[in-house]
């Protein structure tokens, strides 16, 4: 067939010469389309036949005929469009402007779901917070308004809205609109800042069904709106300054809902990076306010990240006084605040620029470095350790709150996101800092130091013995995955990410969960009572639970320093307990020991709670199940009240295994609540509260929020 198609066409070219080139094409053409829908034919019948010809499929269509007699017409006819997967000079897109933002968002906020989200309103205060960290700026005013929309304002200098010498333009339209715009690629705008790729702000426009800035500037007031990232017009005056020295930037934007999965900011979220923004930088006072609900919170510390440590240990025991110091070295700034308490937890924020570097980086490793040589010289210089004691970094550790915070005029981050420090000159700068500014602590407060050090070895005692737990443990066969849990009623499936685990309350709902469960992919695990409250607890006394013990083993990750969240065996944890007092309280437990010793699984999103009925409505042959109080009056109210059987379910054995599979278990009718970390202090300030061995804050605590009790249960 190919030689056939080559010698028509040459036929037609030596015959035809004088003829319409255009007529000659078109019947070209049509013989490469006919030879397409043969080739079309063969690779549809072919995949009929089996599932599993992909690779045949290429390798047997790069080989037939027709193929080869289309390519040769590709090749003669240039305008042919036919060929899906060619890759010409024509396939390659340049995107201009903000269209590579709409396109690929992921790719400068992390993410489409809340998480990006939220990043959008980090970004434009991050640039208020950059006017701060100049000295320009004293106010920033959060508002989550009632349509949905951040209004962002403060009273820095205002972004400057002149003309660009280079783009003809307003310089806030370059700022709004192009990417790598910004004041701070030149150290003579700002010394210091977050910003370094200049894509903040314009990311926020172009991810935005619309935008608004308002710039307050030289006694007057400019103006330009946007639609997805493009300007509706050129900047303009709107009015004039009335307050002398009033000035700065306000942004409201609208995320697009075409964009982002999620759409509904959270004041808890944004509250918590706000205060960490003013814990960082003293003077600051910033606001936020949602609308909708009337809640707001006013930020200002006058004590900087000193006040930062404080907060965090304000539920809990100091074993020392916050441990301060601050130095400039090579153009870098670095400033320091640590406490060590009673507790077993380690709660360390690192910080560059203001921006939280949550996956840490060259700063934080230098920090790390130095607090272990320190101490353990130290330690061995006055003869403070045993022989048969030697310090890990695991033990200086334990019960450390401390905030480490560098300011330089280059970061480098690596991503836009801003989550980790790649400066590689950071972890020497910190590392000399921290070595001489701790160790002349150290030698000047001897007595503060040897309380300090006594805490290490008490806890280097406590990890040997759980190694020796560990190793008990493991010689029985758990923690290693080699013998599952005899009260485990495992899944047939072997993939995880298919996989189900129910951690149920007592035998008797353990035994209607085994029964009306899907066995092909849901897994049962009975607890015998409440387990250890891990918050009071170390490392070897939790190994030494019994009930612990067979958790870790059936999720399959192992616990602490161990964890490997590679070897989970289920993708989903669902804690099902009753919907009593007790049942909450094995909940928290259970939520506590996920969160101190194996918090990926919460920050991965794979613990669920499950949501069983609360009430049974039955009224002749139908039946209802309701998970509210407001959910019951509302069905009675509508039903009637006559010849109706209301049944309030206490405890999950009271179901038949054919109810509790189509209200609890049945994946596509039952409810869940997903478990996650919105506020990484706040968490943390919780579980101290409420399962930490202090009296006076958990009485607090339920003073205050005593009116907020739904299901009071007594």
């Amino acid at each position: 067939m190919e030689e056939k198609t080559e010698n028509k066409m040459e036929e037609k070219t030596e015959e035809n010469q004088d003829e319409n080139p255009e007529e000659m094409n078109k019947e070209i053409e049509q013989e490469t389309t006919d030879e397409d829908i043969k080739t079309e034919d063969l690779i549809t019948e072919s995949k009929n036949k089996t599932d599993k010809t992909e690779p045949i499929l290429a390798s047997k269509t790069e080989k037939t005929e027709p193929t080869q007699d289309k390519e040769n017409n590709d090749n003669s006819n240039k305008d042919n469009k036919t060929d899906k997967s060619s890759y010409q000079a024509d396939s390659i897109q340049v995107l201009g402007g903000l269209d590579a933002v709409r396109k690929r968002p992921a790719m400068y906020i992390g993410s489409t779901s809340g998480r990006g989200l939220h990043h959008l309103v980090y970004e434009v205060v991050d640039n208020s917070v950059d006017e701060a960290l100049g000295g320009f700026c004293t106010r920033i005013s959060v508002i989550l308004n009632e349509d949905g929309s951040v209004t962002v304002i403060d009273n820095g200098r205002g972004i400057p809205v002149d003309i660009h010498p280079k783009f003809n333009k307003s310089a806030l339209e370059i700022v709004m609109t192009k990417l790598h715009a910004g004041g701070k690629f030149d150290s003579g705008a700002y010394k210091v800042s977050g910003g370094l790729h200049g894509v903040g702000v314009s990311c926020v426009n172009a991810l935005s069904i619309k935008l608004i800035v308002k710039v307050r500037r030289d006694g007057k007031i400019y103006t330009q709106e946007y639609e997805k990232g493009r300007p509706l017009f050129d900047v303009k005056e709107i009015g004039k300054i009335e307050a002398a020295g009033e000035r700065g930037t306000e942004v409201r934007f609208w995320p697009d809902k075409e964009i982002f999965t999620v759409t509904e900011f959270s004041f808890d979220i944004l509250s918590s990076r706000l205060r960490e923004l003013t814990f960082l930088n003293p003077g600051l006072r910033i606001s936020i306010r949602e609308e909708k609900t009337d809640k707001e919170h006013i930020f200002e510390y006058a004590g900087g990240i000193v006040s930062f440590v404080e907060y965090l240990n304000k539920n809990k025991t100091p074993v020392c006084p916050t441990i301060y110091f601050k130095k400039e070295k090579n153009n870098s700034v670095v400033e320091l605040a640590l406490q060590y308490n009673d507790g077993y937890q380690e709660n360390v924020f690192s910080f560059a620029n203001s921006i939280n570097t949550i996956e840490g980086g060259t700063h934080l490793i230098g920090f790390k470095t130095a607090l272990t040589r320190t101490f353990n010289n130290y330690a061995e210089k006055n003869k403070l350790l045993d022989k048969e004691i030697k310090l890990s970094s695991e033990d200086l550790r334990e019960g450390l709150t401390a905030v480490i915070a560098v300011k330089l005029s280059e970061p480098q981050f690596e991503g836009q996101t801003k989550t980790k420090l790649g400066n590689s000159d950071m972890k020497g700068i910190v590392d000399s800092v921290v070595t001489t500014g701790l160790g002349t602590f150290l030698e000047e407060n001897p007595k503060i130091a040897k309380l300090i050090i006594d805490k290490f070895i008490v806890a280097a005692k406590a990890r040997e013995a759980a190694r020796k737990a560990r190793e008990l443990t493991r010689r029985k066969g758990l923690l290693e995955g080699s013998g599952l849990p005899g009260k485990l009623a495992d899944c047939q499936e072997r993939d995880p990410k298919k996989c189900e685990l129910f951690i149920v309350e007592g035998d008797s709902a353990g035994g209607s969960c085994k029964q009306g469960r899907d066995r092909k992919f849901q897994a049962v695990l009975p607890l015998k009572g409440k387990i250890l409250n891990v918050e009071k607890s170390r490392l070897h006394k939790i190994l030494a639970s019994q009930e612990i013990v067979t958790l870790v083993t059936a999720i399959g990750t192992s616990i602490d320093v161990e964890f490997d969240i590679a070897k989970l065996r289920y993708d989903k944890i669902i804690i099902m307990t009753d919907a009593d007092v007790d049942g909450a309280h094995i909940t928290c437990l259970l939520l506590t020991f996920f969160y101190r010793y194996m918090p990926k699984l919460i920050e991965d999103g794979h613990i669920y709670i499950a949501q069983p009925p609360l009430y049974k409505i039955k009224k002749g042959k139908e039946t209802w199940y309701m998970y509210k109080d407001e959910e019951l009056f509302k069905k009675i109210k509508e039903i009637g009240k006559d010849n109706v059987d209301i049944q309030r379910y206490k405890g999950l054995g009271e179901m038949n295994p054919e109810q509790l599979w189509d209200t609890t278990m049945e994946p596509e009718t039952r409810t869940m609540k997903k478990v996650t970390i919105e506020d990484a202090v706040i968490a943390d300030e919780i579980f101290t509260i409420l399962m930490g061995d202090q009296v006076e804050p958990r009485r607090r605590f339920i003073q205050e929020h005593a009116k907020e009790v739904k299901n009071l249960d007594v």
